[in-house]
């Protein structure tokens, strides 16, 4: 009879540095807590103490992934916006121009309207006085600015496809307007100043919001 191997044991990894699932799996966690602390305090009360407290982290791990609160807080706004983005935007440019602008004002307002969009939103208007970083950071990291640079794309492939006559110094113009023709009602309601809009509601909103866009891109083209 031949001699029973004993199996060998792989031998159990410590100490050392992270994985990068480990490591993606602890900032996740860091900004899930920062992201508590500061909507919950604000920016001018969060302490690094509480934000280490409330993810159960060493305060020493978290300064070790950021240099300070500004940083963690620049690093929260991208995370946040991140967890907003549609898995696919591939398909939100499926269409004729109408419909990209229907599925692009939809998925702005599902964004904007989101908990956490709401609670940012609110930080930056009630502190960007105080702290002017804010600004500068949502500015950097946040996601209008692409926003913007996409529809204005849309409107330029439109204007050479004979549907609109939009001047080309007009179009990141009107994209802007677009914007902030889809966000700002709905966004102003759902912060409490008015009754937030039911679902139906926002669908006719951003279809007649579309309607009226395009109606008024005609007519800013005409000479």
């Amino acid at each position: 009879m031949g001699t029973k191997k004993t199996p060998v044991k792989t031998p159990q990894r410590r100490g050392g540095r992270p994985s990068q699932a480990q490591a993606a799996r602890l900032r996740g966690k860091i900004l899930d807590a920062a992201a508590d602390v500061f909507f919950t305090e604000g920016y001018g009360a969060a302490r690094i103490d509480a934000i280490a407290k409330r993810g159960r982290i060493a305060k020493r791990t978290l300064y070790s992934r950021f240099r300070d609160k500004a940083d963690l807080f620049a690093a929260v706004v991208h995370h946040v916006i991140e967890n907003l983005r549609p898995p696919h935007t591939e398909k939100l440019f499926r269409g004729t121009g109408p419909e990209i602008l229907q599925n692009l004002a939809e998925t702005i307002l599902h964004a904007a309207l989101n908990p956490q969009a709401i609670a940012l939103q609110r930080l930056i208007l009630a502190e960007a006085t105080r702290f002017p970083e804010l600004a500068e950071v949502m500015q950097k990291v946040g996601a209008r600015e692409e926003a913007i640079r996409y529809i204005a794309q849309l409107l330029e492939q439109e204007t050479r496809l004979g549907k609109l006559k939009l001047k080309p110094e007009d179009t990141a113009f009107a994209a802007e307007q677009f914007l902030q023709m889809v966000v700002s009602v709905p966004q102003r309601r759902a912060m409490g100043l008015g009754k937030p809009m039911t679902p139906r509601e926002l669908s006719a909103w951003a279809e007649n919001t579309v309607r009226l866009f395009l109606d008024g891109c005609r007519n800013l083209g005409k000479d």
